[in-house]
C-alpha cells in the first residue's frame, strides 16, 4: 500500500474517534503488507491518559505478532506523535513512522523534538511527515472548533 492509502486507513480510525467523542486521531500498523492493528484515541472513554492511538495500536500489533519487537512495522498516525508515543515507538523498535498533521505543541518526530533520529538512542526510525496533512489537520481543527 502507498503512504496515502495507509494514511486513509488512519483517517478512517480518526473519524471513528470523533464519532465516539474522542479527539480524532487514528493509527494503523502495517507489517509485510498486512494491517495488524487499527486504533484511535480512547482517553475520554477509558479515562486513561496513555490511551493514545499509537500506544493502543502498538499493544495490538505486539499481541498479534507475539513479539514486542516490531522491527519490520510501519506505524501510520494522523497526528505527529507526542514524547510518550515516540518513546513507545522507539521501545518497540518500529522501523518506520508516517504521520499526517504536525504537532506544534508536542511533536516528537520532527516538529518540536526528533526522537526518531537522535543518535544518542540505540534505534533510529525512518520518518515520513505531513502525509495528507491538510485532511488530518482539518479533522482536528473542526473537532476543536465544535467541542472545545
Amino acid at each position: 500500500m502507498t503512504n496515502d492509502e495507509l494514511m486513509e486507513l488512519a483517517i478512517q480510525e480518526a473519524i471513528s474517534a470523533k464519532n465516539a467523542g474522542e479527539v480524532p486521531i487514528g493509527a494503523v500498523i502495517e507489517i509485510d503488507g498486512q494491517i495488524v492493528a487499527s486504533r484511535h484515541n480512547e482517553r475520554e472513554t477509558t479515562n486513561d491518559p496513555t490511551s493514545h492511538a499509537e500506544i493502543l495500536a502498538i499493544r495490538d500489533a505486539a499481541k498479534f505478532g507475539k513479539n514486542w519487537r516490531l522491527e519490520t512495522a510501519t506505524l501510520v498516525v494522523t497526528l505527529e506523535p507526542c514524547p510518550m508515543c515516540a518513546g513507545a515507538i522507539w521501545a518497540s523498535r518500529i522501523k518506520k513512522v508516517i504521520w499526517g498533521a504536525p504537532n506544534i505543541e508536542a511533536g516528537s518526530l520532527g516538529s518540536l523534538y526528533n526522537l526518531g533520529v537522535d543518535p544518542r538512542l540505540n534505534h533510529q526510525i525512518e520518518i515520513v511527515g505531513e502525509v495528507k496533512s491538510l485532511e488530518c489537520s482539518e479533522l482536528l481543527s473542526n473537532f476543536f472548533s465544535v467541542n472545545r
